[in-house]
């Protein structure tokens, strides 16, 4: 196993741990799924709910691509 793999494996635990921990409180806006409704303001801009929506579907499609070797 390599530096970086130990790295990422850390960062996805720590992103997992902090999730369980935000589940867990039952305090509103701890979770990611609320934080980034927050940051993008979809509750309340039309161009912030197309702007994640555009975000989210181009690092999709780039990802997808990117894993199977189609592109960089």
């Amino acid at each position: 196993m390599s530096q970086s793999d130990v790295i990422w494996a850390a960062l996805i635990a720590a992103g997992v741990a902090f999730e369980t921990y935000a589940l867990a409180n039952g305090k509103s806006g701890d979770t990611l799924s609320e934080s980034t409704r927050r940051w993008f303001r979809v509750r309340t801009s039309g161009v912030g709910r197309y702007g994640f929506l555009a975000a989210w579907a181009g690092f999709g499609v780039w990802f997808a691509g990117h894993i199977a070797e189609w592109w960089a």
